[in-house]
């Protein structure tokens, strides 16, 4: 059984903003996939789906981004999903606007979500797809994150999100994240 993560925040607001990243992230794949998200359960919005006859949990946190963990920690134990088939897409400010980076494991960074995720889990043992938001602005970090994608940003993330979303898509086929990587890590 595989969990995918999608960060961001569910009032309708944030819809566009760029801390959504994660929901569009797995917004698409679920497009891919054919699948809805039509379960409440542990705090999150699920869409369940099997591939190559694996059990395919993809999950919307709806704690808002602060609190994700509280929604990924209960979805890992209602299923008993261990870390390694868990996965976590989130925006990073730190990478150029519509590039990726995908690993295997590593810090949470200054990603707020992901500090939560960490420190409920207890391991930074698991996968996460950053994807690139960058932050060209003088504007505060916070408002930046809740501002709107721009149709001009936009034309650079979109590429990202198809990118990612495939990248799910292999990994839960069991590909290995070290492979994905390389073939999907996008740099500027």
């Amino acid at each position: 059984m595989y969990l995918i993560v999608g960060l961001g925040n569910p009032n309708a607001k944030y819809l566009m903003t760029f801390h959504n990243v994660g929901f569009m992230c797995v917004d698409v794949l679920a497009d891919k996939l054919n699948v809805e998200f039509d379960k409440k359960e542990c705090k999150a919005v699920t869409a369940h789906t099997f591939i190559n006859g694996e059990k395919v949990i993809l999950a919307k946190p709806q704690t808002y981004m602060n609190l994700s963990g509280e929604s990924v920690v209960e979805l890992i134990n209602k299923y008993k999903i261990p870390y390694d088939k868990v996965i976590v897409v989130y925006d990073d400010v730190d990478i150029d606007l519509g590039c990726l980076r995908i690993r295997a494991n590593g810090s949470a960074g200054t990603h707020n979500g992901m500090r939560n995720i960490v420190a409920l889990c207890g391991t930074t043992d698991f996968a996460r797809i950053r994807v690139g938001i960058g932050k060209d602005t003088p504007m505060s970090l916070m408002n930046y994150v809740l501002s709107k994608v721009s149709e001009e940003d936009m034309t650079l993330l979109k590429p990202a999100l198809n990118h990612a979303a495939d990248a799910l898509c292999e990994w839960s086929k069991g590909d290995s994240i070290e492979r994905i990587g390389n073939r999907h890590n996008i740099k500027k």
